[in-house]
């Protein structure tokens, strides 16, 4: 996995981060993909089909087949065109040099937008495949990949996709906005640049042009298919104005619309951006809106069954809720229960027992994780310091990616652990500040805790630093009450370290 580093502001700084980046496929894929192409029977048709599940193998092989230096001035539309250009030699050097591990290692962000790029796969075969079945590679690869350059920017910072959400879906800030602040760029902007700087197919190059550059003519659509939702009437507003119509019914607009469904539909189906879209398409097939959402939901239900993953969200599962419900809600923390008030000041009891009622580090860390649980920190994270503070390592975690138990960080690459391991402290991110400490903190933290309302503390014993102690609400603001709950539980903790230390002496 390539190493987390500090967020470009400029897009040739972007570039020259993410323009060489080989993403992870899972290791498992990886094998079935060598073995197929080192299979004398099978066809190039055959080991491009297969790489279909590994999107991440895909957008490698195609880089590879249309890099400059290959002399060959048209880029291959299609993954079957690339396997072809590049020979079956040349591939199998490249899946020698792909990253690979286990799925569930690779990034959490990475999967999920590829699963996105799937579900707008399955959406272009669906809608638009048998309609233009000549052109039903391009269709296939083009809506795939299309989405390659948010896979190469959260395979880097995955903590950007929950940071996007939080932000642009729950809280209704502007894109524009959000995208200065992170980016320093506009979104499209880099998605573009990087789709020519790997000379991705031509379709997927137009479609972010069509977004930045004819948003003229993408308005006047969207007010046809708006304001006159019967196909007659829009064939014939369109056959007013040649332009729009010639612009709209070209091929490649099959991709960018598949896409646009997929990306719209995950946090819900009835919002009025996934209308929009949805409208727009049904004004490109001429049909009625009912029978293109009728279609567009069979072929969302058809990917979430052939690509379902137990620790992604498919918009195909929201069908089944009530219309208006959403995937992301502001959250709120739930109110403390009895039974939890009552475990927690068991916890504390123990912490603070003279003489230490613990005999081993990994028992009190155990309880401390226990009590900061029941004081109601949901997601909870302890990492014990080393004697020259040179390393932070995990030793206990509740709530989190399995990936957190073998932690290791070190403090001097993060000026925020520093400062926290320096002397006994305490950061509390919010949205008013997040933006002035997230840069400083290590991305394997910010993944784990894909939140901007977090606590982080340092506790000591004898005045050295000997634990740092992360806890958030699963992403909901931590009122006044939590926050003196969290005050005294610390408090709690590090009696108990001292107590512990008292007993090794």
């Amino acid at each position: 996995m390539p190493k987390r580093s500090p967020l470009p502001r400029s897009l040739d700084a972007w570039l020259n981060q993410l323009g060489n980046q080989l993403l992870p496929v899972p290791a498992e894929n990886l094998l079935l993909v060598r073995r197929a192409v080192g299979d004398s029977r099978r066809s190039l048709r055959d080991i491009a089909e297969l790489m279909q599940s590994s999107p991440a193998l895909a957008l490698s092989v195609l880089r590879e087949a249309n890099r400059k230096s290959t002399g060959l001035s048209e880029p291959a539309e299609n993954l079957e065109k690339a396997l072809g250009r590049l020979g079956l030699q040349r591939v199998e050097e490249l899946l020698n040099r792909q990253p690979s591990m286990p799925a569930a290692e690779i990034p959490q962000a990475l999967r999920q937008i590829q699963l996105i790029s799937q579900h707008a796969a399955q959406q272009a075969n669906g809608l638009f495949a048998g309609r233009l079945a000549r052109l039903w590679q391009e269709i296939q690869w083009g809506s795939l990949l299309f989405l390659t350059p948010v896979w190469a920017l959260l395979s880097s910072h995955p903590e950007l996709l929950d940071l996007w959400e939080q932000r642009v879906l729950v809280k209704g800030e502007p894109a524009a906005k959000v995208e200065h602040d992170v980016l320093g760029v506009p979104l499209l902007e880099l998605c573009l640049a990087l789709a020519e700087h790997w000379r991705l197919p031509e379709w997927i190059i137009l479609g972010y042009r069509l977004l930045l550059n004819d948003r003229r003519l993408l308005a006047k659509a969207l007010h046809i298919a708006s304001r006159h939702p019967q196909p007659l009437h829009q064939q014939q507003f369109l056959d007013a104005d040649n332009n729009l119509r010639r612009w709209l019914t070209q091929p490649a607009n099959s991709i960018l619309l598949a896409n646009l469904l997929a990306l719209t539909a995950h946090n819900a189906w009835d919002t009025p951006h996934s209308l929009r879209w949805q409208r727009l398409t049904a004004l490109y097939l001429q049909l009625p809106l009912d029978a293109l959402q009728q279609q567009v939901h069979q072929f969302a239900a058809q990917s979430a069954r052939q690509h379902f993953d137990p620790d992604l969200w498919h918009p195909a599962e929201a069908l089944l809720w009530p219309w208006q419900a959403r995937h992301l809600q502001p959250p709120s923390a739930p109110p403390a229960k009895a039974q939890e008030v009552s475990e927690w000041r068991q916890h504390c009891m123990q912490l603070l027992a003279q003489p230490t009622a613990f005999n081993s580090v990994a028992a009190l860390t155990a309880c401390a994780s226990q009590a900061l649980q029941a004081c109601g920190m949901q997601r909870v994270l302890l990492l014990l310091a080393d004697r020259t503070h040179s390393r932070l390592v995990t030793h206990q975690h509740i709530g989190l990616d399995p990936s957190a138990t073998s932690l290791r960080l070190d403090p001097q690459h993060s000026q925020v652990l520093r400062r926290l391991l320096s002397e006994p402290g305490q950061l509390r991110l919010s949205p008013g500040n997040i933006a002035q400490f997230s840069a400083l903190l290590p991305g394997a933290l910010k993944a784990l805790f894909p939140s901007e309302h977090l606590l982080i503390r340092s506790l000591a014993s004898h005045g050295r630093v000997m634990m740092i102690v992360l806890v958030d609400q699963t992403g909901a603001p931590i009122d006044e009450a939590s926050l003196q709950a969290f005050g005294k539980t610390a408090q709690c903790i590090e009696r108990a370290l001292s107590s512990f230390a008292k007993r090794e002496q």
